[in-house]
């Protein structure tokens, strides 16, 4: 979907992304959350990924769409470990279009690699243009 399409009510729109140890680190050395977790391997050599980093799967989608956010809620579920691919759904709830803009709210689905969800969660925001 190029950024000057207005999605339409019932779109899903999906992306998957494997989050890499050097993000989890960059991404603790961004924010300041040096949690433990989040910078020392587990008994297993993992690394969790930072609930907002995960959060960035449907931000990332509604950058495509060119969608200014009002508001965002998430719910985090279980953990996401560096290294694991989280594939997450953003489904078009509403779109109500008036004179250059388009009023839209989403909803959010993150699924891990066994079908689990790990993030949930919706938004709402305009489209310009």
């Amino acid at each position: 979907m190029a950024p000057t399409d207005i999605p339409t009510e019932g779109d899903v729109l999906t992306y998957a992304r494997t989050f890499t140890e050097a993000e989890v680190r960059e991404f603790a050395d961004l924010s300041n959350d040096c949690g433990e977790h989040h910078v020392e391997p587990d008994e297993n050599g993992r690394l969790v990924v930072h609930g907002l980093l995960t959060a960035t799967l449907p931000t990332k989608i509604g950058g495509d769409l060119d969608v200014l956010a009002r508001s965002m809620t998430f719910e985090f579920h279980r953990p996401v470990y560096a290294g694991e691919t989280i594939a997450c759904e953003v489904t078009i709830e509403r779109v109500e279009e008036s004179a250059g803009r388009a009023d839209l709210d989403a909803s959010v689905v993150c699924r891990n690699g066994a079908g689990e969800e790990v993030l949930t969660g919706a938004f709402d925001g305009v489209i310009l243009g």
